[in-house]
């Protein structure tokens, strides 16, 4: 295994038109993949069989795909009628379609990106993962592959099913796997004290004074199932009490 493992979260906002239902960025997904690709290069070791000094797993939201299709049917909430789990599917399938986008991107670029999609392997409890076959995400990084985790749906022992967020798939991870850092691409500059104003921006977050910045965060202006900017703010509170140091 190798000795790093960095986790890198691509927004929805960020490769998706979240204003308009089903829209790709592609523009910014080739962009996003060169830079990505570049970054990689540079990694000592990689592709020479040797154990790289750190490996990526990348994950994305669903924009204006998952979170469109889940708000229609209510997924994050639970799935227990007929109509429900039709709507399951839905979301699914929408989910699935972004990802067929976000990796078309990474293997144009040179890029040996294989999907994980939670649906396929993942079971949760009230949104908590805790089933996941690790071991073929493991084998992925141990050959130098790049993993690819998104936002999805999942069967939910409490639920039925529900949708997990790209954090709470990381979540599940970092408890796993050597993580010891977690970067953020979005379409925003960053978190902003007083949004959608944006003339404050939040150079850095301690948990100790959030108490006192946290009414300027808000929810997303548009369609966001999981929260928005605020709870992923919170969720990344979590997420960094769990990385290894």
């Amino acid at each position: 295994m190798t000795n790093e493992i960095i986790l890198l979260k691509l927004g929805g906002s960020l490769i998706t038109d979240k204003d308009i239902a089903y829209t790709p960025r592609l523009d910014k997904l080739k962009e996003l993949a060169n830079e990505i690709k570049t970054v990689l290069d540079l990694n000592p070791s990689t592709g020479s069989g040797r154990r790289p000094t750190w490996s990526l797993i990348l994950g994305h939201g669903s924009g204006s795909f998952g979170h469109v299709a889940a708000k229609k049917h209510g997924t994050r909430d639970g799935v227990q009628t007929k109509e429900g789990w039709q709507g399951f599917a839905e979301v699914r399938y929408q989910a699935a379609e972004l990802n067929r986008y976000v990796v078309q991107s990474l293997l144009e670029a040179g890029l040996p990106a294989i999907p994980f999609p939670p649906s396929a392997s993942m079971i949760s409890d009230n949104r908590k993962v805790i089933q996941h076959n690790v071991a073929t995400i493991q084998k992925a990084l141990e050959h130098h592959l790049l993993p690819v985790v998104q936002g999805d749906v999942a069967f939910d022992e409490s639920l039925g099913g529900t949708i997990l967020s790209t954090e709470d798939v990381f979540s599940f991870l970092i408890e796993k796997f050597n993580c010891t850092r977690i970067l953020l691409a979005g379409i925003e500059a960053g978190v902003w004290e007083d949004f959608p104003a944006r003339t404050r921006l939040m150079k850095q977050i301690q948990l100790s004074d959030y108490e006192k910045k946290r009414a300027g965060i808000k929810g997303s202006v548009s369609t966001d199932v999981t929260g928005g900017m605020k709870a992923k703010v919170e969720e990344m509170f979590s997420l960094i009490q769990k990385i290894k140091t």
